[in-house]
């Protein structure tokens, strides 16, 4: 359980500033920070406000008889103890959902913060921590799995902060809240600051009778076996082997290569032969940040850039479910699926590859940085059909800072990426052609601009293997017969 939490003193600053001038008797959002299990401290980095909902309601608000506004500056109480908080829990976890989104590695959702009076916050316990069980749940921590989260109070009349530790088990209570130390420092600048370019190529197998049929259930099964793979990786910080237990210099980006260890295909021993009836090829390059305490270990930073590579996976993945349920009713997507050849868009996800042998076009989202604090980046995903352009909107709505117009600031280190599916019912022989050997798109995408390719075979994939395999077989044939006539040669 983390007892100190150390708060970025500038943001918390801000923050008081903002709510104390808005007039607000109430208002909820995120905890933006991380949970150290190594310093067993809790940072907090910024405090963001939970937009309206879609009617255009707040997420928090006050329901009692008298308590509806703030009460005066001069330091007056409520005049009625018995009000307490509603929370629309459902839309902070949204919110949640998407911020966590934007997080890179080493920053996280670690909590809600609340602004309301003394007797509102004591009669809204339970109300709250399940706001913060909500929230766990929509933006889970990934590296382990904590039970808890942090409830930051500032109450009004007078102008007071508090922090508390929320435990998240099944049975909630008062009892679920503990007090812990809450300081104020400067602790963005003492970030250290880790980059990586990782290329990843994932080939997974279409498996006769296997419960994963379709392309998304595939894909989320490939990401989370690969998970596993990469946290057995070794890695090169700025070209060297890393060593663990080395901290590195603050204010300069260090480069990470993750290296991973030459295993023999998992994927493959759970399918026999027979079995396989197609080959999904999974294939990228991912640009992803982390940032880490000074007094961390480069451990930690290679964890969280590891955690944020996965995360940056599902999160596009997820994205691209999200559009295809908007559009699963639209008729552009249903003529698609029924009259083309290739099948393009959202909708291929929901493919059944054990039944599928068209080719499908598939679009991934990219990943943009924008600036934020103290030299940090946040990030967004970009449609294929969308500009640079959309994210600002949508990082002032979520994160409640305004952008500058100028959008050179935006990195784009990810370039558009698109992607190829097919199956078949052929041997497995037949699939597996090398990656090398398969048909390229029109647009001849490099290695750096693939952030996924999804290929199997068709009739004409496998006429390079057959060539390649009788090529094989020749000069195994020739080597054989040079040898025989060398010993022959020496012998006599």
């Amino acid at each position: 359980m983390v007892k100190t939490v150390v708060g970025e003193e500038t943001q918390l600053k801000l923050t008081e500033n903002r709510l104390s001038k808005s007039g607000l008797p109430c208002q909820v959002g995120l905890v933006i920070g991380d949970l150290s299990l190594k310093l067993d401290r809790g940072f907090i980095y910024d405090l963001v406000p939970t937009p309206v909902n879609e009617e255009g309601e707040p997420a928090c608000s006050i329901i009692g008889k008298d308590e509806r506004k703030r009460p005066s500056s001069k330091g007056g109480k409520p005049h009625n103890n018995d009000s307490a908080l509603f929370i629309d829990k459902d839309w902070v976890a949204e919110h949640a959902r998407q911020v966590g989104r934007m997080l890179l590695g080493g920053m996280k959702v670690v909590g809600i913060y609340v602004w309301t009076s003394e007797s509102s916050f004591k009669n809204s316990t339970i109300t709250l921590c399940q706001a913060a069980k909500s929230v766990a749940e929509a933006a889970p921590l990934l590296e382990v799995d904590w039970d808890e989260r942090l409830l930051v109070h500032i109450g009004y009349s007078p102008l007071r902060w508090t922090c508390r530790n929320c435990s998240l088990g099944s049975n909630i209570t008062s009892g679920n809240l503990r007090p812990c130390d809450l300081k104020m420092g400067r602790i963005l600048s003492a970030r250290q600051a880790f980059r990586c370019t990782y290329d990843f190529d994932l080939r997974l197998p279409i498996c006769r009778g296997s419960s994963s049929k379709r392309l998304v259930d595939i894909l989320h099964h490939g990401i989370s076996g690969h998970a596993e793979e990469l946290k057995g990786a070794k890695a090169l910080i700025d070209g060297k082997l890393a060593n663990e237990d080395e901290q590195f210099e603050l204010g300069v980006v260090h480069d990470v290569e993750f290296l991973l260890p030459f295993n023999e295909d998992k994927y493959l021993e759970v399918c026999s032969q027979k079995e396989v009836t197609g080959l999904l090829v999974f294939s990228g390059c991912i640009c992803s940040y982390a940032y880490s305490n000074s007094k961390e270990p480069a451990s930690q930073a290679l964890t969280d850039i590891k955690e944020d590579i996965i995360k940056s996976l599902r999160s596009r993945l997820d994205m691209m479910c999200d559009e295809a349920d908007r559009k699963s009713d639209s008729k552009e997507d249903r003529s698609e699926e029924n009259n083309n050849q290739i099948l393009s868009g959202n909708a291929a996800l929901q493919l059944d590859l054990q039944l599928h042998s068209k080719h499908c076009s598939l679009s991934f989202p990219r990943r943009v940085f924008l600036p934020w604090l103290a030299d940090t980046f946040l990030c967004d995903y970009v449609q294929p059909s969308e500009s640079v352009e959309v994210v600002k909107d949508h990082f002032a709505e979520l994160v409640f800072i305004e952008f500058p117009n100028d959008s050179s600031k935006i990195l784009e280190p990810e370039a558009e990426a698109r992607a190829l599916l097919s199956t078949t019912t052929k041997s497995f022989r037949k699939v597996s052609t090398p990656y090398s050997l398969l048909p390229k798109s029109d647009d001849s995408l490099s290695k750096q601009n693939r952030t996924a390719t999804i290929f199997g075979s068709d009739e004409k994939s496998t006429k390079p293997a057959g060539f390649n395999l009788m090529m094989s077989v020749l000069v195994l044939v020739v080597s054989i017969v040079v040898g025989v006539v060398v010993f022959v040669v020496r012998s006599s």
